[in-house]
């Protein structure tokens, strides 16, 4: 039976006839059966749990393309620790400008000193100003890392240090803490400093600021100042920190001569940064503290300085010092004394005094020049001596090597050597110097470098065998009474030249095992010393040896082409007494003359162009000298030789012995 069969029959009276009730009818069903199964659909989708897709997600690396140069990279690391680093390293601006993606003159270099709070809690200090760090100095800004500034004498330095001074003020209220050396060398020089003291405070508006009712408090005053002296000890020279310049420069006149004779630098600026430490906090106004020390010797702690640079570099105070150039390779320099009291002897007086040397160990040669004196020939080295220059280019600060007869480009003598200076004979230039500068680093750092290359540890050992066997000049005149006493008398040379040759040879030797690793070495301080070491010591071995030869030929016998002369003369010549002697002079004549044009204007040149003016070998010369006769003692009718009459001369004046200076 169809469901047309079940429906009922229509109305006759209906508007809808029979056909069309029977067309509606399915259409009706349909509607009625897909809006029930939507209704059923719709709640099946409340009440069935819904089924959640677990997603996965995926990342793979694109691939970069490779590039012809490789990306700028901001640092780089290595396992090893790199010799050489930075633009003011042994390689100097090389290694630097490689690596740079950008070239610029200087390199900047930020302090991150460490926190200093009141309470020891919060951090209060922010170091916002950046020291800069390159190979040549600017007006406008601090420079890290140059070891020396030639100016004539302290007072030469006050200028550029009252430039540093604005120039921190203007960053921050600042506090100077002035050190003075109360060595009597340096009373004359305290005098002069004291005299420029109240036009210094005047341009720096400190003496104006100070009549300012703004800065009437003292936490508020734009600039204080602070003074010390030291010698075995510091002591604090002004009451407190003040802006008052009466009150500095009677601090300053008050400084008394320290007859100790010691100068413990390191000490005097270790406890003046722990004293004044507070100033860098809030309560105190966040202050910059600024060192300034003056003296004119290279200190007698130096066992003090790693300690006393971790505490300045700790607590972000730069130091300054005002003292005097380290002679070239060497402890000691001779400072000219002339007694101050007209009644006594007025001739100058030549005192050692510890001013260097520039280096941690001596890098340099201890050997007597051809024909030179006992004393030899003091120049500068370019640089303060070793600790003190460190000391300020760790802190950020400056080293000015103060001279008064700084002079480039001339010999100097000691007539005209100002008296309580040094007498150096040659200076040189600061901006050719820079490049030579030494190695800033730790004693274990510096061994450490030392013991990589044969070269540099060969040079450190040579240099120290040459200063602990000083070797001196040997005899070169031999006058002629007869032919006994000739032959007595080289073979008294002969005994002297033999103790000399062993101790020429073992440096020499030294020397030789370094030439391996010679090209190795890029710092040019490093490559000049070497070089220039060798050089000499092989000069040294080739005349010592020949002159050895030569007098065992005068031995034999020698007879005077000129019948009125007595005397044989060894003269320097480049004639050598075998082929070997000439091989290694050769040898010695390159080196000395690779330094010569290599390193022009520097203190390796100069002494290579000396050693290069005199000849290598030797030749004999015959001349006359007066010889006295034979007195003939036993012949009791001789009468003696009646004294000659001499001339009467005044009584000197008495002569003191200098003081400690």
């Amino acid at each position: 039976m169809s469901l047309f069969q079940i429906l009922p029959e229509s109305d006759p009276g209906s508007s809808l006839g029979k056909g069309d009730a029977l067309d509606a009818r399915p259409w009706l069903t349909s509607l009625a059966l897909h809006l029930a199964l939507l209704v059923a659909a719709a709640l099946l989708s409340f009440v069935l749990p819904r089924a959640t897709e677990e997603l996965a997600l995926s990342y793979e690396p694109p691939e970069l393309l490779e590039e012809e140069e490789p990306l700028p990279q901001e640092f780089l690391s290595a396992d090893e620790p790199m010799e050489d680093y930075g633009a003011l390293s042994q390689s100097g601006t090389d290694s630097a400008r490689a690596l740079a993606t950008v070239v610029e003159d200087h390199s900047l270099v930020i302090f991150e000193p460490e926190e200093i709070t009141d309470l020891g809690e919060r951090q209060v200090i922010d170091i916002d100003e950046p020291v800069f760090q390159g190979p040549e100095s600017i007006e406008e800004l601090p420079v890290q890392g140059l070891g020396n500034v030639g100016v004539s004498g302290a007072v030469g330095a006050i200028d550029r240090l009252t430039h540093e001074i604005l120039k921190s003020v203007e960053q921050q209220p600042t506090l100077v803490v002035w050190l003075f050396d109360q060595s009597g060398s340096l009373r004359d020089e305290r005098a002069r400093i004291l005299e420029r003291f109240h036009g210094v405070y005047d341009q720096l508006g400190v003496i104006e600021a100070a009549e300012i009712p703004a800065f009437s408090q003292h936490k508020d005053k734009p600039l204080l100042t602070a003074v010390v002296g030291f010698g075995a000890s510091p002591q604090i020279l002004s009451k407190q920190p003040t802006d008052r310049i009466e009150e500095i420069e009677a601090a300053v006149s008050d400084i008394e001569d320290d007859a100790s004779g010691q100068e413990n630098v390191f000490q005097a600026v270790a406890m003046t940064a722990n004293k004044f430490r507070n100033y860098r906090t809030p309560s105190q106004g966040s202050r910059n503290v600024m060192l300034i020390v003056f003296t004119d010797e290279a200190g007698d702690d130096l066992s003090e300085l790693e300690t006393t640079v971790h505490l300045c570099r700790k607590l972000a105070m730069p130091v300054y010092v005002v003292g005097r150039p380290a002679p070239f390779g060497r402890r000691e320099a001779f400072v000219k004394w002339i007694d101050p009291d007209p009644q006594f002897d007025q001739r100058p007086q030549w005192v050692p005094v510890n001013m260097g040397p520039e280096s941690l160990l001596p890098e340099r040669l201890r050997l007597q020049f051809f024909g030179s004196r006992r004393n030899e020939e003091m120049i500068d080295s370019g640089f303060g001596p070793y600790g003190l220059t460190k000391l300020c280019y760790e802190t950020g600060g400056l080293y000015f090597a103060a001279h008064p007869n700084r002079e480039l480009g001339r010999r100097i003598g000691g007539r005209e050597t100002e008296n309580l200076a040094a007498h150096f004979s040659a200076f040189f230039d600061s901006d050719v110097m820079r490049r030579y500068q030494p190695d800033y680093m730790t004693t274990q750092e510096y061994m450490q470098q030392a013991r990589k290359n044969s070269a540099r540890q060969a040079l450190l050992e040579a240099a120290q065998l040459s200063w602990t066997t000083q070797l001196e000049d040997i005899r070169r005149r031999f006058p002629k009474r007869d032919e006994a006493q000739l032959a007595q008398s080289l073979s008294v040379a002969q005994r002297s030249a033999a103790l000399i040759q062993p101790q020429i040879d073992r440096i020499s030797q030294i020397l030789l095992t370094g030439e391996a690793d010679r090209a190795d070495l890029k710092h040019p301080r490093w490559q000049a010393g070497f070089d220039l070491a060798i050089g000499r010591a092989l000069a040294t071995k080739v005349r010592t040896h020949g002159y050895n030869v030569m007098l065992a030929q005068a031995k034999q016998g020698l007879a005077f082409k000129n019948e009125k002369n007595n005397t044989w003369v060894l003269v320097a010549d480049d004639a050598y007494a075998n082929s070997s002697l000439e091989k290694t002079a050769r040898h010695a004549q390159e080196y000395l003359h690779q330094v010569s044009s290599q390193h022009a204007g520097t203190p390796w040149a100069y002494l290579a162009d000396r050693e290069l003016r005199t000849p290598l070998g030797w030749r004999w010369e015959e001349d006359y000298s007066y010889i006295p006769p034979l007195i003939n003692i036993a012949n009791n009718n001789n009468t003696p030789r009646p004294e000659p009459r001499r001339r009467q001369r005044p009584t000197p004046p008495t002569r003191r012995e200098p003081p400690r200076l």
